[in-house]
């Protein structure tokens, strides 16, 4: 008796630190990215390109495509985000523009063309293969109601700090026909990585589901703008898995116990 009141105190405690980490889970949701493999980009987005022309998003994929959301003044992950993505570009064996192309855009209404050009030159004058990515890493501005769209559309969740946005940092790569087939956290990327990615999506297969473990396992910290390991979701995980071990343990022994003693008799 006494141990199986033990174990519903643990069940207890261990449910009721589930059901904070769930409000914690929502406000995660706040700030971070709410995958949508397999859905289309909708027709209807329509963004200004570099020569300030507006443009439909849909009509510009038509080969994989890595989208990045971001916003040009931003004054912490979205540089770093696009530097590890320049890096990759120049150490990958794919060919940008041939095999695939990339798309900046500015979440930021408030953002111009010009302030979009100048922040492509600064990354552009740090690449090898600046040429390539001067034809086909192209840099986008769009208004305040194609933001939404865009954002909504591939679950990209961020928040607005006085003249400033807390925001994740994520790579979504698009297959030729708009469909969302990955999505690669964080700010440095392989080129192994990169190369499946776009091989997934030039076939329009979706990506692994170790990204979502990954998601699962790691949160976005706003405050030091990185992902960092969330040791209080595993740890709980880990400890329901051993408690329901224990009980079906604690369950299944007694009732051995008395088929034992039927059989003798």
């Amino acid at each position: 008796m006494k141990k199986f009141f033990a174990l519903f105190l643990l069940v207890f405690l261990i449910t009721d630190s589930i059901s904070q980490e769930s409000g914690l889970f929502q406000q995660e949701l706040e700030i971070g990215v709410d995958e949508k493999l397999g859905e289309i980009i909708p027709e209807t987005i329509m963004l200004f390109n570099e020569a300030g022309d507006t443009v439909n998003l849909l009509s510009l994929i038509d080969k994989p495509t890595i989208l990045t959301l971001v916003y040009y003044r931003c004054p912490g992950i979205c540089s770093p985000l696009m530097e590890g993505l320049a890096d990759v570009i120049d150490r990958s064996d794919m060919s940008l523009g041939k095999d695939y192309q990339v798309l900046t855009i500015s979440f930021d209404s408030r953002e111009d063309t010009e302030l979009a050009l100048r922040k492509k030159r600064n990354h552009l004058n740090l690449m090898r293969k600046k040429e390539e990515a001067e034809q086909h890493w192209k840099f986008f501005t769009t208004d305040e109601l194609n933001s939404s769209l865009i954002t909504d559309a591939v679950g990209f969740r961020y928040r607005k700090t006085g003249n400033d946005f807390v925001h994740s940092a994520t790579l979504i790569v698009i297959s030729p026909e708009g469909k969302i087939t990955r999505y690669l956290n964080g700010i440095t990327f392989l080129p192994f990585e990169i190369k499946m990615s776009i091989l997934e999506a030039s076939e329009g297969r979706l990506g692994t589901t170790v990204n979502k473990i990954l998601q699962y396992c790691y949160a976005f910290d706003p405050a030091g703008q990185t992902y960092v390991l969330n040791i209080t979701k595993v740890v709980g995980t880990i400890v329901v898995f051993l408690t329901v071990l224990l009980f079906i343990a604690l369950t299944i022994k007694p009732l051995l116990r008395k088929l034992n003693i039927i059989k003798s008799k």
